[in-house]
């Protein structure tokens, strides 16, 4: 019993009357209040898909082009220069970089910049390597080596069709840098027997995947040209 005239009990949190009805002031609040620490859910879904996309075009832009600029490169077939080894409008791929590790080889297709006009893109055949004298009479193609002298008529059938022979008459020495070069339509090529040998610098790289059309997709190699030995005319 309390005593008398002493003040009455005072509750622990103060005045109970002072909280009634607050857990529901606190709901109406917060459910006035204006959410801001979240997205709705289809703004949350656009923001993380333009992320991604983001992320996804850079990585590509990261990779693709160095691979563009330095490895492969795509070329489009002008013209029946080629033919029938690649025909008009057909889809090549281009391998720069092998030519990085080895020189270009005899029998290689290669994409080249015309030494007369270095905007326009040529595609022909390695025939003769740096150091090699080419021979163009009756048909045939030889190469010799101009320091030993040995060579001899090239062995073209791997990939030209038979009866198909060599237009013109060339006695040429190449250079250091130099190489010969012409197109599998040897009546309907402009090539070496025209401007005369290619330097190095103006060789792109090596055709080394025929992409389109599909029912002629093939992946190429340096053919192994042979060489019918004989004495140096």
């Amino acid at each position: 019993m309390a005593p008398k005239n002493s003040p009455p009990p005072v509750h622990p949190l103060g005045d109970p009357k002072a909280y009634r009805g607050y857990s529901t002031k606190l709901k109406q609040l917060a459910a006035s209040e204006k959410r801001t620490d979240f997205l709705p859910p289809l703004e949350r879904s656009i923001g993380s898909f333009t992320l991604e996309l983001a992320k996804i075009v850079i990585l590509a832009f990261v990779i693709i082009v160095p691979i563009r600029m330095f490895v492969l490169q795509p070329f489009y077939v002008r013209g029946a220069s080629m033919e029938p080894t690649y025909y008009d409008n057909e889809y090549l791929i281009i391998d720069e970089i092998s030519y990085r590790l080895h020189e270009p080889r005899r029998g290689d297709v290669i994409v080249l910049r015309n030494p007369n006009l270095q905007t326009e893109y040529l595609i022909k055949r390695v025939i003769g390597l740096p150091g090699e004298r080419v021979v163009v009479t009756n048909g045939k193609v030889s190469v010799f080596d101009v320091t030993t002298g040995r060579g001899g008529v090239l062995n073209e059938s791997i990939y030209l069709p038979k009866g198909r022979t060599t237009f013109g008459t060339i006695d040429v020495t190449l250079g250091k840098d130099e190489y010969y070069v012409m197109g599998d339509n040897r009546q309907f090529s402009l090539d070496s027997r025209s401007f005369g040998p290619v330097l190095r610098r103006e060789i792109i790289g090596r055709s080394a995947l025929r992409a389109w059309p599909i029912s002629r997709l093939e992946v190429f190699s340096t053919p192994d040209v042979s060489v019918t030995q004989a004495t140096t005319p």
